[in-house]
């Protein structure tokens, strides 16, 4: 994963270099674009149901899935702009959950860590 996530970040670094767009990519401007596409996929399914959102058509799901590249874009780049192993990074916060959350304790619920007893 790490490999191709390094690959997909040069491929995106020459796609903003051809373009003259990096002087534009400040972390602060990435961070607010990707929210801008976090919101675009969020209304998508801003009035489905739980089982309608489930349900994607194939149109749908085809809109579903730019407006998810667009915000994984948003957030490579910014991984990027601030030399952050994103790979590492979601590694070393899986071992984070893994600890607040143990399976045992919390299983089928949905209460924030500090919620649950010991």
């Amino acid at each position: 994963m790490e490999e191709s996530l390094k690959q997909l970040q040069a491929r995106l670094q020459q796609f903003a270099d051809e373009r003259d767009w990096d002087q534009f990519h400040a972390p602060k401007n990435l961070v607010m674009a990707l929210s801008v596409e976090a919101s675009e996929l969020l209304e998508h399914f801003q009035w489905l149901s739980n089982e309608e959102s489930h349900r994607l058509d194939e149109q749908k799901k085809q809109e579903v899935a730019y407006e998810m590249a667009d915000v994984f874009i948003y957030l490579v780049r910014l991984a990027t702009k601030l030399d952050v192993n994103l790979a590492t990074a979601v590694e070393e916060k899986i071992a984070i959950n893994e600890a607040k959350y143990p399976a045992d304790k919390v299983r089928g619920s949905h209460k924030k860590y500090t919620e649950y007893q010991d």
